[in-house]
């Protein structure tokens, strides 16, 4: 199974981008899917998380009213509105499947994509 993260590429400070995560054959609707990312020189981060049926959601303290999970399962996929843009939020971020919530939450999952890869620089 490979996950697959879309959207990344080069925005301003204070702009957005729209992250999303499809996985062409394989159905995400039974899982919990996380949002990761890692800097160069730092480590994995784990963002945002949204539970199989979107009505549990979490996010880090560091993009927390500004960053949006959603989901639309008729479409297979799973959203990332990253608003606000900072110089920090630049890594390459990839997205990941977990059948438990909780675990997906704790950094734990069983299916990972390669990432996609957001710049935010002036």
């Amino acid at each position: 199974v490979q996950l697959q993260a879309s959207g990344g590429g080069l925005v301003q400070p204070g702009g957005s981008l729209r992250l999303s995560c499809t996985a062409p054959g394989f159905r995400l609707d039974d899982y919990a899917i996380g949002w990761f990312r890692q800097a160069p020189g730092k480590e994995r981060e784990g963002i945002s998380c949204i539970s199989s049926n979107g009505n549990d959601t979490f996010y880090t303290n560091s993009v927390k009213g500004r960053f949006i999970i959603s989901r639309d399962n008729t479409k297979n996929a799973v959203y990332l509105q990253m608003n606000s843009l900072k110089s920090e939020d630049t890594a390459k971020y990839f997205c990941a499947a977990e059948l438990d919530y909780r675990a997906i939450v704790a950094g734990l999952w069983t299916w990972r994509g390669r990432g996609t890869l957001v710049t935010v620089s002036s």
